[in-house]
C-alpha cells in the first residue's frame, strides 16, 4: 500500500453446474483514480476451470460497472491493471462460452467481488471523509447515465460542497450540464438522501433544506439524479474532496 489506509479484499462463491467454486480478490489504490483505473492494482482468482478467453470476457463487462465506475480524483496514470485468474481445480462440466447459463451464478459473484473492491477504493480515496453514491436514471442510455455519474463525481465544486456538508444541489444542476450528453432542464430531478429536493427542472413544493443537510453531515452520501428522457441508468460511487487531499499531493513526491 502506497496511500491507502487499509487492506482492500472480497470473496464470494458460487455454482457452475451444481459445484461450488469460489472467487477472491483484493487491490490496492486511493489516488489517481478514475476510470480506466489509474494508479489501481487489482487481482482476482478463482478455482473455476474456465479458459482465457471466458475469463476476459467477464471481466471486461464487469469491469465497467465496478473499477471503471468510479472515481477519487478523475487522474490516471500508466501502472492501471486489473487480472483475472482460474486456478481450474474445480470439477464442474467444461465451459466454452462466457454465454454460457451455467455461468448465470458466477457471473453475479464476479459483480458482487469487483463493485465491493471498487467501493472499497473510493471509500478510501486520498484524504477522504465520505463516501458518495451516485444513482442517475432517466438517461439517453446506459454509457450516458455512467458519463452523468462521473461528471457529478469528479465535480470539485460537488466534492467540496460534500466535504462541507453543504445542501447546494445547485452544483449537481451544474455537473449534469457539464457532461454533454443530452439533457432537459425541464425534466431533470434531483434527490439527496432519498429526500427530492428538485422535479421537472425546480425546486419541489415546500422543501426544506434541513433534513437534506442533515443527511449530508454523515459518511455516506446518496445522491439520485433523474434525467428524465429515456432508460438508461448508471451508478458510480466516489468520495468527497478535503484538505486531507491536499496535504497528501502537496507533500508526494514519487
Amino acid at each position: 500500500m502506497t496511500t491507502d489506509t487499509f487492506p482492500k479484499g472480497a470473496t464470494a462463491t458460487a455454482e457452475i453446474g451444481g459445484v461450488e467454486v469460489r472467487i477472491s480478490g483484493f487491490c490496492k489504490g486511493s489516488g489517481m483514480i478514475a476510470p480506466n483505473m489509474a494508479t489501481m492494482l487489482g487481482y482476482l482468482f478463482t478455482d473455476a476451470n474456465l479458459p482465457a478467453a471466458v475469463l476476459q470476457k467477464l471481466l471486461a463487462e464487469t469491469n465497467e460497472v465496478s473499477f471503471n465506475s468510479m472515481t477519487v480524483d478523475g487522474d490516471t496514470s500508466t501502472s492501471d491493471t486489473v487480472l483475472l485468474c482460474a486456478t481450474a481445480q474445480a470439477r464442474h462440466s467444461p465451459i466454452t462460452s462466457a454465454d454460457d447459463p451455467l455461468l448465470g451464478g458466477f457471473r453475479l459473484a464476479l459483480r458482487d467481488v469487483m463493485i465491493d473492491l471498487a467501493k472499497q477504493i473510493a471509500r478510501d480515496g486520498e484524504g477522504a471523509q465520505k463516501f458518495v453514491t451516485i444513482d442517475v436514471i432517466g438517461a439517453e442510455t446506459d454509457r450516458a447515465a455512467r458519463q452523468i455519474g462521473l461528471a457529478i463525481g469528479n465535480s470539485p465544486l460537488v466534492k467540496t460542497a460534500i466535504a462541507a456538508g453543504d445542501a447546494n444541489w445547485g452544483r449537481i444542476v451544474m455537473a449534469v450540464g457539464k457532461a454533454g450528453e443530452k439533457a432537459d432542464r425541464n425534466k431533470l430531478g434531483i434527490a439527496v438522501g432519498g429526500i427530492q429536493i428538485a422535479a421537472e427542472g425546480g425546486p419541489v413544493p415546500g422543501y426544506r433544506e434541513g433534513p437534506v443537510a442533515e443527511h449530508m453531515k454523515g459518511r455516506n452520501i446518496d445522491i439520485t439524479v433523474d434525467i428524465g428522457i429515456g432508460r438508461g441508468q448508471a451508478t458510480v460511487w466516489t468520495c468527497d474532496l478535503t484538505h486531507g487531499y491536499i496535504d497528501i499531493n502537496g507533500s508526494y513526491r514519487s
